[in-house]
């Protein structure tokens, strides 16, 4: 099964500023990020009408295709896969994101200037 998601996600230094910054009444910046980021990698599940996985564990690769080489591979993959992860269980594709359920992924990287995106395909 594979899948993609348009442009960049947030790296994991943007997910720790976030967490880092406040809102008034309390709310963390990071959970509205969080939301924002779900929605529109869920967003993009459904239009591209990926099936629920009925076989687990699954094993996952990832192709992080970034506009330029300024961010730091770890950066990238750490953010992207845990927005990636819970946006597969919030659409209902997986059951859930722990051990029981993903075998382990692969993280691969390319960079093109004109279409950054994310390809994801498991197995």
């Amino acid at each position: 099964m594979t899948f993609v998601i348009e442009g960049v996600l947030p790296g994991l230094n943007d997910m720790v500023a976030a967490c880092r910054k406040r809102y008034r009444g309390g709310a963390s910046a990071y959970s509205t990020l969080k939301k924002e980021v779900e929605m529109r990698i869920v967003m993009e599940l459904r239009s591209q009408r990926i099936s629920p996985v009925r076989k687990y564990p699954v094993m996952m690769t990832y192709r992080w295709v970034e506009p330029n080489r300024r961010r730091d591979k770890s950066n990238i993959a750490a953010g992207g896969r845990k927005f990636i992860e819970d946006a597969l269980v919030v659409a209902g594709i997986l059951q859930g994101d722990g051990w029981k359920h993903i075998a382990g992924f692969t993280d691969e990287f390319a960079v093109d200037r004109r279409n950054p995106r994310v390809e994801v395909w498991f197995d």
